[in-house]
């Protein structure tokens, strides 16, 4: 008999979007478009900043820190997904999966801190450590797993791993849904609060113009932290009942390869600082160049 710590499982095999036979090719297409359009955007944004000492302060140091998490958040997760929607047989190794889980979850907990931090009055007060999410994994893959190995997933979700599980997994639920609420929904919460207090402030401004330039400021940070947290709070927060296969895996998709490709253009590539150092950048390669 094996002890209650030991897995029967050597790999996972990941379900994915296997009953969309038809639109795979389709479903591999977009996500390509979408990783390479969040790894060039990114990668534009930390290589800009670092290069233009005009972009040196406490602002650009956050989207610096910002882009290199969704560079790592998205690779955990995209280029796994591309070969699997190639292959007939799409798995993950055991511990392969616990690797993806684990660093998934170490650039998710530390992405919502980041946005906390760069919207909350005294944010450092309210954020929560980002290794905080490992411990659920590592509690996680400490179960036995000797059932079912197939998981309606693209990934190892937390929850959808956590059902393959040969125990009583009510604790490590609830431990899952605390987490949720302390990195997500907590944090939220709190940013909603600090542009509540923004957003009175600004309509106060009596200059028109300056009132639109903290708007726009104000609405594209406000729409990726609308993206990001929702659909999260979504996901993981939810009574069984209401549990859908599709939804999750769906909602997975947005915010794991869509949403890393957004945040460059509607947060930093649109500023007029850094279509600045873009230009001084392009310029200075044309002067060597000569």
């Amino acid at each position: 008999m094996k002890k209650d710590n030991q897995s029967c499982l050597t790999e996972i095999v990941l379900l994915g979007f296997s009953d969309f036979q038809s639109v795979q090719e389709l479903l591999f297409s977009l996500v390509l478009i979408f990783y390479f359009m969040a790894l060039m955007g990114n990668s534009l944004i930390l290589v800009l900043i670092f290069l233009s000492p005009a972009l040196h302060t406490p602002m650009y140091f956050f989207l610096w820190n910002l882009s290199f998490l969704e560079i790592g958040y998205t690779t955990t997760i995209s280029p796994k997904m591309l070969v699997n929607l190639l292959l007939e047989k799409q798995s993950i190794s055991f511990w392969g999966c616990g690797c993806q889980m684990c660093f998934f979850l170490l650039f998710g907990v530390t992405e919502c801190c980041l946005l906390c931090v760069m919207a909350v009055i005294k944010p450092l007060r309210h954020c929560v450590p980002p290794l905080i999410g490992l411990g659920d994994s590592i509690s996680i893959f400490t179960l036995p797993f000797c059932g079912s190995n197939q998981i309606s997933h693209f990934f190892c979700d937390l929850m959808s791993v956590l059902r393959l599980a040969s125990t009583n997994t009510y604790k490590n639920e609830v431990a899952v849904a605390a987490l949720t609420v302390l990195v997500d929904l907590t944090p939220f919460l709190l940013i909603l609060f600090s542009y509540t207090l923004i957003i009175s402030t600004i309509l106060m401004m009596l200059v028109a113009k300056n009132r639109r330039k903290a708007f726009s400021t104000c609405s594209s940070h406000l729409t990726i932290v609308f993206i990001f947290y929702g659909t999260v709070i979504f996901t993981y927060i939810h009574p069984n009942s209401a549990y859908s296969v599709d939804n999750n895996r769906f909602l997975g998709l947005f915010y794991t390869v869509v949403t890393p490709s957004l945040n460059p253009i509607i947060y930093s590539l649109r500023n007029k600082e850094m279509k600045a150092a873009f230009m001084k950048s392009v310029a200075r390669k044309q002067f060597f160049l000569r």
